[in-house]
């Protein structure tokens, strides 16, 4: 993906070269991290709307029908695109299109789906002293959309291996975007791919890497 220019700058923009700087090393075989990411954007609730006695539910976070049949619900506010209908159609080119807005819900499920209850990511008045300024989504949630764009490849996606550098942090509340895309078909149903997630807000890229799947038909 080309670059794009900045037109929107985040409270966290400053901090970009640092993170950079520290993360600049790719994290390798992050598969059960991303699967407890993914486990936070769906947890096991039936596709209908969800509302209580106590609260009510804005249309973003209304639970819709699944558009394809790899996926067992969605949620209003997210969105995605796909080149390719058929997994027996993928080819080197194919791309997939993720995006959700990662709120103050998701961060605290997955605390305490995964168990990292880091202050920098819970703590409003520990985050601000620290070099970010403020609060920041769990770099693993994050790479989780990695997962969420996978999952709606045509077939039965199953992770084999990823490789990840963190490039900038994400602010709670961001809107960010998961893009897949075909590297390599290296046979019996492998794929090669690049995985890139971009900082709606900023414009900018926050976790490039790539990651090999395997495709097996769906359950019928």
């Amino acid at each position: 993906m080309g670059e794009r220019e900045t037109h929107v700058a985040s409270p966290f923009a400053a901090m970009a070269t640092a993170w950079t700087s520290f993360a600049e090393n790719a994290v390798k075989g992050a598969t059960a991290a991303n699967r407890a990411a993914f486990a936070a954007f769906a947890p096991g609730v039936e596709a209908t709307s969800v509302a209580t006695e106590d609260t009510t539910t804005s249309e973003e976070d209304e639970v819709v029908e699944a558009s394809v049949p790899s996926v067992v619900y969605e949620h209003a506010d997210w969105t995605f695109e796909r080149t390719v209908e058929e997994a027996e159609d993928i080819t080197v080119g194919d791309t997939v299109v993720f995006s959700k807005k990662l709120d103050e819900e998701d961060v605290r499920a997955f605390a305490a789906a995964s168990g990292d209850t880091n202050r920098l990511h819970l703590d409003d008045e520990f985050a601000a002293e620290t070099r970010f300024g403020g609060r920041i989504a769990h770099g693993t949630l994050v790479s989780g959309l990695v997962s969420a764009a996978l999952a709606r490849l045509p077939g039965l996606t199953i992770y084999l291996s990823q490789e990840l550098t963190f490039e900038a942090p994400v602010g709670i509340g961001d809107r960010v975007t998961a893009t897949v895309e075909v590297l390599e078909d290296l046979g019996s149903g492998q794929y090669r791919l690049s995985t890139v997630i971009e900082d709606d807000e900023d414009e900018r890229v926050v976790i490039d890497g790539e990651a090999v799947v395997l495709i097996d038909a769906l359950p019928e």
